[in-house]
């Protein structure tokens, strides 16, 4: 097609959805389908549901890290994070279980085809059971005769180690069965379910902080206890709203043996990336606490903690539109299927980046406010691991893009061998006397690599635009980045010697700035003349409101 008409007819989409968001008639593009706008609203519904449950859980979460900071003490919270770490290394087969059984839902979903989403979903439950088995062996062998050999943990702390430990086993098996009921809500985008769920779970969370300050008993041990109870409760809720709602949502015999062959290659070669993004992860967890100490597993629980919050933003952006991916490769919509990753791809970014900013300026102030006591490279920990999360931000549509094509195996060998190197950069760099801080300017710098070469692999694979994603996605958001954190930073030179106005400064202008910048130079031209005639649409209908 001839660029100008092209961006013609990608206009023609815009105008539809702005037309049925002011009530006008709906307008038929020659050449589109007129379900881009019913998936577009589904997508913007389930986008600000999920934004609405993670603004209550970051509330609840700064809190609950807090106290239980200050009520387990550096040491025990250290503990308790790399013990964590270890458990999670051996549930790796999980997570590369969980993008199957994710993946093949929304595809079959995307070929309206209800007996094989009934035969995914079965099969999916017989495998997840086997996983629990599986994992439980592992842990029981290798994972305890490392926690009791191999971690550097004060002998005092050995016992309540060790019970924590199997607290940590029985809270991941349920974890791991609840997997099949979460891909079905999310398949079938009853992203309102998810996020009441996930608020019920973050008050069970915060109700347990409440009990931890009245306990006088092993206040790690009875932690440890809690928070198995809560995975079980949850995982209940799961299961009875997922066999009344859902009609594929319930056991059925499996027939067909060669779906099942197909789930498992899949996940059998998601299984590489899975090894790799947990030894990039916990496996890195560890490492610092081989060649450092517990204080520093503190520090870098808390950065996860600020990471995990500020990101779960994102993340509940890809969530809302990672099934429409899927789906429209499955429907052969490739123009729409392209314009889905790109748009995700920058705006994921973009929304990223508005919180990155203020926080990367005021992280000291922000950690004194939030916690009373701020251990040794937890400042430097946050500031590197959000600069890592704003990269990453490219790679969830890229990743989901290759999960809709099906083929991924010379993808998953190739990109997690890349992502490991993650573990042994590490371990040479402590062994050449590097500071804690070098494990993430290693993690930042390997995911740079990683996402230039997911660009070239899907320009080979699904014809990906390279250049026009690089020029017009990656570009823009550097530049964004780049001139919005010089600017903000410029303007708090100004107040730096009061700290609160300092803070409140850079905070709001950071905003503004974000937003100013992003619309002229984030976004292209066609994206703004839509995101404008948008806004002042929906200000003429407070304008009338109000009236």
């Amino acid at each position: 097609m001839h660029p100008a008409g092209k961006r013609r007819a990608e206009y023609g989409y815009y105008k539809v959805i702005m037309n049925q968001e002011a009530g006008q008639p709906e307008v038929n593009v020659p050449g589109q389908d007129t379900t881009y706008q019913a998936s577009t609203k589904r997508i913007a519904k389930n986008t600000l549901m999920l934004y609405f449950r993670q603004i209550l859980i970051l509330l609840v979460s700064l809190y609950t890290v807090r106290v239980v900071l200050n009520t387990l003490g550096a040491e025990d919270y250290g503990i308790y994070n790399v013990v964590a770490g270890v458990v999670v290394l051996f549930s790796f087969v999980n997570n590369a279980m969980a993008t199957a059984t994710q993946r093949f839902l929304n595809y079959s979903l995307g070929e309206n085809d209800l007996k094989k989403t009934q035969e995914v979903y079965s099969s999916s439950l017989i495998v997840h059971l086997g996983i629990a088995v599986i994992f439980i062996l592992l842990a029981e062998t290798v994972g305890l005769w490392f926690v009791s050999n191999k971690l550097n943990i004060p002998d005092t702390r050995k016992t309540a180690t060790a019970i924590v430990y199997q607290c940590t086993i029985i809270t991941t098996v349920f974890n791991i069965l609840r997997v099949p009921y979460n891909a079905v809500i999310i398949a079938y985008e009853k992203m309102s379910f998810f996020a009441w769920l996930s608020i019920l779970e973050a008050i069970s969370k915060l109700a347990i902080v409440f009990l931890l300050v009245l306990s006088d008993r092993d206040r790690l041990v009875l932690y440890a206890f809690l928070m198995t109870a809560v995975a079980l409760i949850i995982l209940c809720f799961y299961k009875l709203y997922c066999n009344r709602t859902f009609e594929i949502a319930r056991y059925r015999k499996v027939t067909d043996i060669s779906l099942v062959k197909k789930i498992l290659s899949f996940s059998g070669w998601s299984l590489f990336g899975a090894v790799a993004n947990v030894a990039n992860s916990q496996g890195t967890n560890i490492v610092l606490n081989m060649f450092t100490n517990v204080t520093v597993n503190a520090a870098m629980g808390i950065a996860n903690q600020v990471n995990s919050a500020v990101y779960s933003f994102v993340g509940n952006f890809q969530t809302a539109f990672n099934p429409q991916i899927v789906k429209s490769y499955a429907e052969g919509k490739k123009e729409y299927f392209i314009d889905l990753v790109f748009r995700t791809a920058k705006v994921s970014f973009l929304l990223l980046n508005c919180m990155v900013v203020p926080l990367l300026l005021n992280a000291e102030i922000v950690l004194h406010i939030w916690l009373k006591s701020i251990p040794e490279y937890t400042i430097h920990f946050v500031q590197l691991i959000l600069i890592w999360s704003l990269i990453d931000s490219w790679n969830g549509p890229l990743w989901m893009s290759v999960q809709a094509t099906g083929n991924i195996r010379k993808y998953q060998i190739l990109i997690s061998l890349f992502i490991f190197l993650n573990l042994p950069f590490s371990i040479i760099a402590f062994l050449l006397g590097a500071r804690p801080e070098w494990v993430l300017i290693i993690r930042i710098c390997i995911n740079v690599f990683n996402t230039f070469w997911r660009i070239c692999f899907l320009h080979k694979q699904i014809t990906l635009p390279r250049m026009r994603f690089i020029t017009d996605v990656l570009f823009r958001c550097v530049c964004v980045f780049v001139c919005s954190y010089c600017a903000t930073f410029f303007l708090g030179t100004f107040f730096y010697k009061n700290i609160i106005v300092y803070f409140f400064v850079t905070c709001v202008s950071s905003v503004l700035i974000n937003f100013i910048i992003s619309l002229y130079m984030g976004f292209n031209s066609l994206e703004r003349s839509m995101l404008l005639e948008l806004l002042k649409r929906k200000l003429g209908k407070l304008n009338y409101c109000a009236k």
